[in-house]
C-alpha cells in the first residue's frame, strides 16, 4: 500500500500558493525568465548590410571571415511552452527528513509552475509511473497552478513502477519542437532503452532533469544497528548489518548510478540538477539557471 503524503489536504494548496508567491518575490521569476528562455530578442539570421542599414549593428568578425559586410537580423521571442513530467512512482514516497521526496517535488513543481505562468508562457504536465497519465498540454492558463497543486497532494497518484522510456516516447508524440521539458524524479527504478529515449527528447526539446534525492538513497547512516532495505517496487525486503564494507558498497552503488545518470544526461546535450530533501532547493535552482545561461552564451 501506497503511503499517503504527510499533509493536511486541504490545506496543502493554499500552503504551496503563498509558498510559490513568496518565491516569486524572491528571484525564481526573474531567474526563470532570464536564465531558461533568454526573454527578449532572438538571433534570426545574417543579411547583407544596406546604406540604409545602422552601421553599428554590422558584425565585423562574420564580415572579415565572408569578406562582405553582414549585420544580424533579430526576430522577437516567442512565449514558451513549458511541460513538467513528474516521478510519482513508489519510490518517490520515501523519507527520512521532514518531507517525502513526493512533496519536496510537489513544492518544486509548484513553484516551478507559477514561475512559468506568471512569465506568460504555457504550462503543461504529466506524471510518470507505469505510465504517464493525465498529461495536461501546455495552456497559458493561471488555473492551471491550482489543477496540478491539487493533483499532487492526492495520495492515490503515487505508486507503481517507473517508466520514463515511455513517458519520453509520449511527449515526443504529444509536445511542439522546442519546448522546455523538465523531469522532476528520484530517477530510480530506470529501465528499458531510457538513454535512447532521453537522447531523442533533447534533440527534439531543451530538456532539464531536476533529480530529488533523500539522504538516505545516498548513504546509510554510521549509527545504524541491523536494517531493512526495501524494493519500492516489488516491495521485496534484506536484512543486512550496516557495517563499514556494507556502507561503501552501498555508496559505491549509488555513486555509479548517479554517474550514469549524469553521464546520460551529458551526452544528449541535456542538463542535469541534483537536489536533496535536507536542503532548501531555491538558491541550487536559481544557480542553476545561472550556470545554464553562460553555457548558453559561450556556445
Amino acid at each position: 500500500m501506497v503511503e499517503k503524503l504527510k499533509v493536511d489536504l486541504s490545506h496543502k494548496i493554499k500552503r504551496l500558493e503563498i509558498l510559490s508567491k513568496r518565491l516569486v518575490k524572491t528571484t525564481l521569476v526573474g531567474d526563470y525568465r532570464g536564465r531558461i528562455k533568454g526573454r527578449g530578442l532572438d538571433f534570426d539570421r545574417f543579411r547583407e548590410y544596406t546604406t540604409s542599414d545602422d552601421a553599428s549593428l554590422i558584425d565585423w568578425k562574420v564580415s572579415v571571415r565572408i569578406n562582405k559586410s553582414v549585420i544580424k537580423e533579430f526576430v522577437e521571442e516567442r512565449n514558451l511552452d513549458v511541460f513538467l513530467l513528474i516521478d510519482v512512482s513508489s519510490s518517490m514516497v520515501f523519507g527520512s527528513t521532514a518531507k517525502l521526496k513526493n512533496e519536496y517535488a510537489t513544492e518544486l513543481a509548484s513553484a516551478l509552475s507559477f514561475a512559468i505562468l506568471n512569465a506568460g508562457d504555457s504550462l503543461g504536465y504529466g506524471f510518470v509511473s507505469d505510465n504517464m497519465f493525465n498529461a495536461v498540454l501546455p495552456k497559458n492558463k493561471r488555473s492551471l497552478f491550482y489543477e496540478l497543486s491539487k493533483a499532487l497532494v492526492n495520495p492515490e497518484i503515487y505508486g507503481g513502477n517507473y517508466n520514463m522510456e515511455g513517458a519520453l516516447s509520449e511527449c515526443i508524440r504529444a509536445l511542439r519542437k522546442n519546448s522546455i521539458l523538465i523531469v522532476i524524479s528520484d530517477f530510480i527504478g530506470l529501465r528499458g532503452d531510457w538513454h535512447e529515449a532521453l537522447k531523442k527528447a533533447a534533440y527534439k526539446f531543451d530538456v532539464i532533469g531536476i533529480m530529488i534525492r533523500d539522504p538516505r538513497d545516498k548513504e546509510i547512516p554510521e549509527d545504524s544497528d541491523m536494517i531493512i532495505i526495501a524494493d519500492p517496487f516489488t516491495e521485496k525486503q534484506i536484512i543486512l548489518d550496516p557495517n563499514p564494507k556494507v556502507r561503501q558498497k552501498y555508496r559505491d552503488f549509488v555513486y555509479e548510478q548517479e554517474k550514469e545518470i549524469s553521464n546520460a544526461f551529458s551526452k544528449s546535450r541535456a542538463s542535469l540538477l541534483s537536489l536533496t530533501t535536507d536542503q532548501p532547493f531555491i538558491v541550487p535552482l536559481i544557480s542553476f539557471f545561472k550556470k545554464r545561461q553562460r553555457k548558453k552564451w559561450s556556445r
